[in-house]
């Protein structure tokens, strides 16, 4: 590919070992020669995640999700093909080497991280052994808050002193200003010099989820606005996708199947430290469908939105009524998300409460968390008094609007009855007036993929016994060839003959024989590797392919010889089909085909003679 080279990717592939990558976030348990564990993808507790070391691939059983090492890291960390290499060969230890435009920007990126990491490290020593009124103020305050000593240490509080000190200590690191602008923490105005752009202020590092700084938020020691500022959108950090916390809350996520959204750096802190580790933060906007993408990915499918319960609070619990959607609906299926809502009571926020009232009273308040479309109901509702006519009639139109985007849903039904129960009004008059919604754009990609998901479903009920026996033995000849390279030159032939009902089988074996062709000495990691690059979804394939504890040389010697068997079948009822219509073809043309269909009959009863004595 542009930019890495083939053999950097390799060496990368062989140097981290599919299980060990696993074992870094999820406990695996060996089976055999393959091991299990819980996916990383969905909410379950019976492992269906199978991990195949000799194949470096893996395949969940349960929501379908496969690949090889490179397609796992890409999943886990929502990054692209390149990152993954790069995040990998960091992993373990290597130096790759990139050319092309992919690579500057790789290199000037990296250096943006430095310059963040060398900026983070400068904050924290600021705070943690520097002597001034100012760090004294900010320690005391973090203090206060139970934020200081240990707590700063784990999350590498800092202390912005401003002043130009953090320039003149890049400077001496050899970064260029160019470089502290890029990254945002120096800021130059026309007509003036730089300055840094945090000036006596107590520094959170953002980090991405591979836990790296990319970016800072700052909170003003004393009085000053804005009381909180970030960093700006940088080519490292857009706010919209990152979530404060979510490097050190993602292995918590999984393990729980939760999610816990809050306002503030600090709430993310306090949860962590009492416990409650799986919280992130949004930073300045509210919740993005981008956020929420990436919380589904480690939390399964719940996500609980956790409101301050002051003024501030509320404002983005309405907010967060934008994110109701299809997705939300038993219709979506497994791709139902999960998303409620929960207000802290005495206007506390979590920092507080969970100070006040412990892990256990949070954790409490999440568990009855409503669902977001009943939690915005149940505020739509309480904002009009509905003792008047009017009152009624103004909060049901405020109520029922919230539908509008799965104005189709059974559930939307259920709701708008619902609704009329609560105001004492006619179920019938509920359900018109839903019909009449407006329906709102998002959610219609859905609509359409849930009558594709339909229409798939109905296709698979309708295939024979025959012919899934059929397709799993062509995905198992195909698995075991590219699991066992000299299998593949051995039945290269059969491969290129054989007429496969899965155009994915097909597909598959272009590129495998493409390969072996090639590079005859391709090894199995290798063959498999470019594979599911080129088709991710293949994984399945070459997870059905164990021959278990059998001899695979004669495994495929015998799925060979029935897939070609199959074909000869399959040929013998079209001839049959033509003969059953003498009149559309010569005499000729008929007596030939008729002594066709017989050779190839007497043929195909002496194969299969032979194959039911053959001994797998």
């Amino acid at each position: 590919m542009a930019g890495i080279s083939e053999e950097d990717i390799q060496r990368v592939r062989e140097a981290n070992d599919i299980v060990s990558v696993f074992a870094d976030h999820v406990q695996m348990r060996q089976k055999g020669r393959t091991f299990w564990c819980c996916c990383p993808f969905h909410e379950e507790t019976t492992p269906s995640c199978q991990v195949d070391p000799a194949t470096q691939l893996f395949y969940c059983f349960g929501c379908h999700e496969g690949g090889d090492i490179f397609s796992y890291i890409m999943k886990t960390e929502d990054i692209d093909f390149p990152d993954a290499v790069r995040l990998l060969a960091r992993r373990a230890g290597i130096e790759i080497h990139e050319t092309g435009k992919d690579a500057v920007s790789h290199s000037y990126k990296t250096r943006l991280r430095e310059v963040c990491a060398e900026t983070c490290e400068f904050y924290h020593y600021q705070l943690m052994r520097v002597k001034s009124p100012e760090a004294d103020a900010a320690r005391a305050y973090l203090s206060s808050r139970d934020l200081g000593g240990e707590v700063a240490k784990r999350w590498l509080l800092g202390f912005a002193p401003g002043r130009d000190a953090l320039i003149g200590h890049l400077k001496k690191k050899g970064y260029t200003q160019k470089e502290m602008i890029d990254a945002n923490v120096v800021v130059s105005y026309e007509g003036r010099r730089p300055k840094d752009r945090f000036f006596n202020r107590i520094m959170f590092p953002i980090s991405d989820e591979q836990g790296e700084c990319i970016a800072f938020g700052g909170r003003v020691v004393g009085t000053g606005e804005p009381k909180y500022l970030n960093s700006q959108e940088t080519p490292l950090f857009h706010k919209s996708n990152i979530l404060y916390g979510l490097d050190r809350a993602k292995s918590a996520m999984t393990a729980t199947g939760i999610a816990i959204v809050v306002e503030g750096y600090t709430d993310v802190i306090a949860l962590h430290e009492a416990g409650v580790k799986n919280a992130v933060a949004t930073l300045g906007t509210a919740l993005t469908k981008q956020h929420i993408k990436t919380l589904s990915r480690h939390a399964g499918k719940r996500i609980v939105y956790l409101f301050d319960g002051d003024e501030a609070g509320q404002r983005a619990a309405d907010r967060a009524l934008g994110f109701i959607g299809d997705s939300m609906t038993p219709e979506a299926g497994r791709r139902r998300i999960e998303l409620t809502a929960c207000t802290l009571p005495d206007n506390l926020d979590p920092a507080d409460f969970v100070a006040q009232r412990g892990a256990e009273a949070l954790k409490s308040q999440l568990d009855h968390a409503n669902p977001l479309i009943s939690y915005g109901i149940d505020r739509r509702l309480a904002s009009h008094d509905t003792s008047t006519a009017e009152g009624r009639s103004a909060a049901f139109a405020d109520a029922i609007g919230i539908l509008a985007p799965i104005k189709d849903s059974l559930l939307a039904k259920d709701y708008a009855v619902q609704i009329a129960s609560r105001l004492h009004m006619r179920e019938n008059d509920a359900l018109a007036a839903l019909v009449h919604l407006e329906r709102f754009q998002q959610g219609e990609e859905a609509v359409s993929e849930r009558k594709s998901n339909r229409a798939s479903g109905l296709a698979a009920a309708s295939i024979s016994k025959a012919e899934r026996n059929r397709r799993r033995f062509e995905a198992v000849f195909i698995g075991l060839c590219a699991r066992y390279p000299h299998l593949a030159l051995v039945h290269a032939d059969a491969l290129g003959q054989v007429s496969w009902h899965v155009p994915l089988h097909a597909e598959i074996s272009d590129l495998l024989l493409a390969i072996i062709a090639r590079n005859p000495q391709a090894k199995a990691d290798e063959i498999v590797g470019a594979i599911t690059q080129k088709h991710p979804n293949s994984a399945r394939v070459f997870v059905d392919s164990d021959a278990g504890s059998g001899d695979p040389e004669a495994y495929a010697r015998y799925l060979a010889e029935e897939l070609a068997l199959g074909d000869m079948e399959e040929a013998i009822e079209t001839y049959r089909t033509k003969l059953k219509d003498p009149g559309a073809m010569e005499q000729e043309e008929y007596d030939l085909l008729f002594r066709t269909v017989t050779s190839l009959q007497k043929d195909i009863a002496s194969r299969r003679l032979a194959h039911k004595r053959s001994i797998i």
